[in-house]
């Protein structure tokens, strides 16, 4: 069968059929479901299109399904704590998780725990990425909102704590949920809070663009892709639609749902968890504990669709179906390795380092051929007699092995040729200056 464009992912508390599921956008049909364990909130994730990530509830573990196999869990990744909330980069470098009152960094291709971000005082309820992985964004009980230079906190001094780039605090209360526009450092965060306000932040300058003050808690927020509305969900069941187009203050706008009806999608029995919207703006997805997902028409803000579930939503998002979602027989060109639960300094022996590599697995690093070079022509330069230079380069460069000097007879003629191409090289460089002159 050929694969849809865009799927809606989900799961819920019970995991009494299945831990995620899958359907079909447009027709509601099942497509796929994923066994083992349930998921927490804010927590369900795609990696590089070929994993799928969710944090079992209230339990510090991490499942790994394959995406293509639904049959069983294929791998955990144990974290220090119990997972709050996960977020992966766009290009599948980087997984992002809250643990407690920290973020955990890790680097996908080799497991390595870059970092380990400690500067919310309560647990850390939500994180995301920008769509081009310069900076993730992560909100916490603490009612701080902080914006984090990927850069800056990967690549820091373990003497010096990472400082966040902009510490946003205008919520008086528990953030519940953020969002991450587009256009990456120059986009637009909104976030949600208990203190009955969403409030709209420029990533750049840290600045508050808009907040809106309802009536009831909001539990979720999203932007529509092209940033025109903001979807609130609420605590009541209600997803209230914010034009951005009509609001320009950033002091509190009042948004009254008696006298603002027509914005407002109404269906759900209990509070709305999570939001998503299609590639287009034109359809919503709600995830609410009242045990279903809705699909909603935006312009006329009816139910299109609604997906029954054995209890609590916990995630809901529209996303573009991968390639080998529907391929049996496909297989991740590279396996996930084993995740470190702990941070560990560079093994190069200066303190104070991290080293990031992007490449699939760490191997071991040989020098460059022209610093081999350099080595050996220091060495031979430096020793006058020929029998102790090979004693040493054998002793430095090749050991006690049993092929030791047979080696150095090669790499001794490898140095005879480095240095006549150096005689050339001067003799030519002579003769230019000499005709110069």
């Amino acid at each position: 069968m050929s694969a849809p464009l865009e799927v809606v992912v989900s799961s819920d508390a019970s995991s009494q059929l299945w831990n995620v599921s899958v359907f079909d956008l447009h027709s509601g049909s099942s497509l796929l479901s994923y066994r083992g364990g349930n998921s927490s909130p804010r927590t369900l994730c795609l990696l590089n299109g070929q994993y799928l990530l969710s944090a079992q509830l209230a339990k510090n573990v991490i499942n790994i399904w394959e995406i293509h196999r639904k049959e069983q869990l294929q791998q955990k990744i144990i974290c220090p704590g119990v997972v709050t909330c996960i977020s992966a980069s766009a290009d599948g470098i980087f997984l992002g998780a809250g643990v407690a009152e920290a973020v955990y960094l890790w680097e996908v291709s080799t497991g390595k725990l870059l970092s380990v971000v400690t500067r919310h005082y309560q647990d850390v309820t939500c994180i995301k990425f920008t769509d081009d992985g310069s900076h993730f964004v992560s909100g916490g009980k603490d009612s701080v909102v902080l914006v984090w230079s990927l850069s800056s906190v990967i690549q820091l001094d373990l003497s010096h704590a990472p400082e966040p780039r902009h510490i946003l605090s205008h919520h008086s209360l528990p953030i519940t949920d953020l969002h991450c526009g587009m256009m990456g450092a120059q986009a637009r965060v909104a976030t949600a809070s208990l203190d009955q306000t969403v409030k709209l932040w420029e990533l750049s300058s840290g600045e508050l663009l808009l907040s809106v003050l309802f009536d009831v808690e909001i539990m979720s927020v999203i932007l529509d892709p092209c940033e025109h509305y903001l979807f609130c969900g609420g605590s009541d069941g209600n997803i209230f639609q914010v034009s951005l187009s009509t609001q320009s203050a950033p002091a509190d706008n009042l948004f009254q749902c008696d006298t603002d009806a027509k914005q407002t999608f109404k269906g759900h029995r209990k509070m709305v968890t999570c939001l998503s919207v299609s590639m287009d703006g034109t359809l919503l997805v709600s995830g609410s504990h009242d045990e279903s997902v809705r699909l909603w028409d935006v312009q006329s803000k009816q139910c299109v669709r609604c997906f029954a579930h054995k209890g609590p939503v916990t995630n809901a998002s529209i996303t573009v179906a991968p390639a080998n979602m529907f391929l049996p027989d496909s297989r991740p060109p590279v396996p996930l390795p084993r995740f470190s639960r702990h941070r560990l300094e560079n093994d190069g022996g200066r303190s104070g380092e991290v080293c990031v590599r992007l490449g699939l697995h760490a191997q071991k690093e040989e020098p460059a051929y022209l610093q081999k070079a350099d080595r050996l022509a220091s060495l031979m330069n430096g020793v006058t007699d020929r029998e102790p230079s090979v004693a040493l380069l054998t002793k430095l460069l090749l050991g006690d092995g049993e092929n030791g000097h047979a080696r150095v007879a090669e790499l001794e003629e490898e140095v005879q040729t480095l240095k006549k191409v150096n005689k050339n090289l001067y003799d030519f460089s002579s003769h230019l200056l000499t005709k110069a002159t």
